[in-house]
């Protein structure tokens, strides 16, 4: 401890001793006073001010140089050639999932198909030398007044299109029959896709199944638009034995859904029926053609007078139907108010207040006010008013039986309200227009009290209508039926649910392997054991 302080004062006293030797500092002259534009920072230069000099124009403001007709095409054309990869994909994994997600990308992109587009996809996916490329290409036209930049900007990247997917080839058919359609160019599009249908009666891929059905529905739509329906039903016909010996299920579902439409079309309902009826069903692949045969068994069957299968049917392709159909669910529920009525139910209100369905809906709207309050004048208004909607809507024959309901309704409402009414005043009430009112109402009285209708009796002799008490409702059946109702409507929609989920590929084979290999592991620990009995037997 002494020796360490004796090393500190040690080098204390050689520190003072070399401060000692340090040379003075040196005392250098004042410096001179700044100017005044010195001490203050220079002013800004103004934009102009600035001299430009040149530079070379970077690479991201070429693209500011095209116009957006060409940057536009060539994002779509861009969008194809990802659709062709994946369709590609699909093809070589065989998933129909990607081939079936490919045309979702597809009816995004419909409205902005022009001919430079069709045209610079077809030398991309088919190639500008190609037979197919100009077989098609005929039917598309000229290029606008940019196709010719796009093509070379977009085709230089082909490939040889020797090796050339099927699917790929039925891909560019659909699309340019797409725009035939959307061009309403109508006769090119029958022609074009009669010439499609006999190209696919050679294709035997499930791949192609999904690319199949929407040309089905495309040829269909392009002969109904030019009125020519009838003759491609035998044509249809066909198809449909195909794809049944083929098991293209979902070819199946679509072709069945167009003949029903086809027959519908003229009014041969009973044909439909006999096709229906013999036309094998399985589960539904898609849910739109799940929709449709929906709709189609719902019209038979109010036609042939089932209104409870027909409302039942009617109202699930309405709630099966996508947000966006909106054609098809004013549809649904123009024929699901008809039915309901027929069956002697008021609809709710919030039926013709949904959005979007308002207008269209609005004379089904009136027609159930009419019915609801009973007034056969105010329904025959209604049904003169909007006559030439409901001929449109091919639904004038339905109103003309809502007459007789009409007169029911009104009749069980003065049978609420009179506990005794004479024939005479029955008459006045409901309005009937004939040579023989009071014999007509009490044909009409009587017909009611016979199928239940309304609870009363008739005195024949003075010429009354004698409606009795009205009990409670709950010492009845009737809310034990509509309970009832109710649980199967849930317990319906519970299995749909259940029916309708998805699992991975090839779930049932793991299942089953890992079962096998579970006894196979059983079976050798079992014959180690014996093994090893049989050697302590011997030992």
């Amino acid at each position: 401890m002494r020796n360490f302080y004796f090393l500190l004062s040690r080098l204390a006293w050689r520190q003072r001793k070399l401060g000692r030797f340090l040379p003075p500092p040196l005392s250098l002259p004042d410096p001179p006073p700044a100017p005044l534009q010195s001490i203050y920072p220079p002013p800004r230069k103004m934009v102009q001010d600035v001299e430009m000099k040149d530079q070379a124009t970077p690479p991201n403001s070429i693209s500011s140089a095209v116009p957006p007709e060409i940057q536009q095409t060539a994002a779509v054309v861009a969008s194809l050639k990802d659709i062709v990869a994946l369709i590609e994909t699909g093809a070589y994994a065989k998933e129909v999932r990607r081939i079936a997600r490919a045309v979702r990308l597809t009816v995004a992109l419909r409205k902005k198909l022009t001919s430079s587009v069709i045209n610079a996809f077809l030398d991309f996916a088919l190639g500008p030398s190609s037979e197919a490329r100009a077989r098609l290409a005929a039917y598309v036209g000229k290029d606008d007044e940019h196709g010719m930049e796009v093509d070379t900007a977009t085709s230089g990247g082909q490939g040889s299109s020797k090796h050339l997917l099927p699917e790929i080839e039925v891909y560019c058919h659909l699309l340019v029959l797409i725009f035939l359609i959307d061009q309403k160019q109508f006769k090119q599009a029958k022609a074009f896709s009669s010439a499609t249908i006999a190209r696919l009666k050679n294709l035997n891929r499930r791949t192609v199944d999904v690319l199949a059905s929407r040309l089905y529905f495309y040829y269909s739509y392009s002969y109904e638009v030019t009125g020519d329906l009838a003759l491609i039903r035998g044509n249809l016909l066909a198809l449909h034995r195909i794809a049944t010996l083929r098991h293209d299920e979902l070819g199946q579902e679509t072709l069945l859904n167009l003949l029903l439409r086809n027959y519908l079309h003229y009014n041969l309902y009973d044909q439909a029926e006999k096709l229906r009826s013999k036309a094998p069903r399985f589960e539904a692949h898609s849910n739109q053609q799940f929709c449709r045969y929906l709709f189609y068994l719902g019209k038979i069957r109010t036609i042939q007078l089932e209104y409870t299968d027909a409302k039942e049917a009617l109202l699930q392709a309405a709630r099966k139907a996508p947000v966006s159909a909106r054609g098809f669910r004013i549809q649904c529920n123009k024929w699901a108010v008809l039915v309901r009525l027929l069956l002697g139910e008021i609809p709710e209100r919030t039926i013709f207040m949904q959005r979007g369905m308002e207008k269209a809906l609005r004379p089904y709207f009136e027609l159930t006010n009419a019915v609801r309050i009973g007034d056969l004048e105010l329904f025959r208004t209604v049904a003169e008013k909007f006559a030439t909607t409901f001929n449109t809507d091919r639904t004038h024959n339905l109103i003309v039986r809502l007459r007789h309901n009409v007169i029911r309704t009104g009749l069980r409402n003065i049978s609420i309200s009179y506990s005794r009414i004479s024939l005479v005043d029955v008459a006045k009430k409901l309005r009937l227009d004939s040579a023989n009112p009071v014999a007509d109402a009490e044909n009409i009285v009587a017909k009611a009290i016979r199928d239940g209708a309304i609870d009363a009796t008739l005195d024949h002799a003075n010429g009354w209508m004698v409606s009795k008490e009205t009990g409670d409702i709950y010492s009845t059946n009737e809310p034990q039926m509509a309970f009832n109702s109710r649980i199967a409507f849930c317990l319906n929609m519970h299995n749909e649910a259940v029916r309708a989920l998805r699992f991975p590929p090839n779930t049932h084979k793991e299942k089953e392997s890992a079962e096998k290999r579970r006894e196979r592991q059983q079976q050798e620990q079992e014959l180690a054991k014996h093994i090893a009995e049989e050697e302590d037997d011997d030992f």
